[in-house]
């Protein structure tokens, strides 16, 4: 098996920068791309480009690589150490690869046979970052409305050494009109930074709504715990109600019971086929606190044949 020397493959010194590498990987890789090269060897030429750029682009190959050392010559018979070498020694993941994923023995005797054919298509097969997850908490009100949040998560990244740590963010998001309890934003890049120059991951937010004193949810329906007074739910009343969407008014039939729902319909939370709004009816009665208070119901006792037990 014969040493490659990949810089001298795109024509760069072994101290080129990141930038110098795109740039001569781009050059090279136009001038013997086989869809549009007149060169007899463009293919070939060109695999041994993208198989140079996909090593140098890496810092992680890259330092693997430069392990041998700059002794080596192009050609020469090559043997790496077995167990011990820049093999070993790298933890990487796909790649991005030529067009036919085809590379070399060289390349396969430093990185491993798995990252040889791991992926196919150029810049296809690079590494990926690992998604994140992390939850959102919102007000129901904000499911009507859309909302913006400025969020503050802590994430794992890589730090010096290759080591995990954690690491605390800011962001901010949109909240889309028509969230729902438990649906998972997807926000992308924005996740766990990849290897090398792999992309980013994902980051995820779950929604979830904040507790409220009337308001409670079920998928889209919204159901508003309604205080309504006793005289109210047995006469009958017109009151104004609120909702997350604001103020509407209401009818309240006559000899309405504790827990009777009031629909309106599409008034829950907004979609294609909105959900309904409820209104719970919650008999509220005063607190005998005062003589006056104590005397209406001595009257309402003795005007009233009530026994609530009867059935009982």
């Amino acid at each position: 098996m014969k040493y490659k020397d990949y810089y001298k493959t795109l024509g760069l010194k072994r101290d080129a920068t990141a930038e110098e590498i795109k740039r001569c990987y781009r050059k090279l890789a136009r001038k013997y791309h086989p869809d549009v090269s007149k060169e007899d060897d463009a293919e070939t030429q060109f695999k041994q480009v993208s198989e140079a750029y996909e090593v140098l682009r890496d810092p992680e190959k890259r330092t693997a690589y430069d392990q041998f050392g700059s002794d080596w010559k192009a050609g020469q018979d090559f043997r790496p150490p077995p167990n011990n070498g820049p093999r070993s020694e790298y933890r990487g993941g796909g790649f991005a690869g030529s067009e036919s994923g085809d590379f070399s023995d060289f390349f396969e005797s430093i990185f491993g046979q798995d990252n040889r054919h791991a992926n196919q298509g150029f810049g296809r097969g690079r590494s990926r970052g690992e998604d994140s997850h992390t939850k959102i908490a919102i007000d129901i009100e904000d499911a009507f409305l859309g909302s913006n949040r400025t969020i503050t998560f802590t994430q794992t990244k890589i730090g010096a050494g290759g080591r995990p740590i954690a690491d605390q963010r800011t962001l901010k998001v949109r909240i889309p009109k028509g969230v729902q309890q438990g649906q998972k934003i997807r926000l992308a890049k924005q996740g766990g930074a990849a290897p090398g120059q792999g992309e980013a991951g994902d980051l995820y937010l779950e929604i979830e709504f904040k507790s409220h004193a009337y308001y409670s949810v079920e998928g889209r329906d919204v159901y508003l715990k309604l205080p309504v007074a006793p005289w109210e739910a047995a006469l009958g009343a017109k009151i104004e109600a609120p909702t997350p969407n604001g103020p509407v008014n209401l009818t309240i039939p006559a000899n309405s019971k504790n827990g009777a729902k009031l629909r309106l319909r599409g008034r829950g939370i907004p979609a294609k086929t909105p959900g309904d709004l409820f209104a719970v009816v919650d008999i509220v009665l005063p607190s005998a606190t005062t003589a006056e208070i104590k005397k209406a119901y001595q009257d309402f006792r003795r005007s009233v044949n009530f026994n609530p037990r009867k059935s009982m």
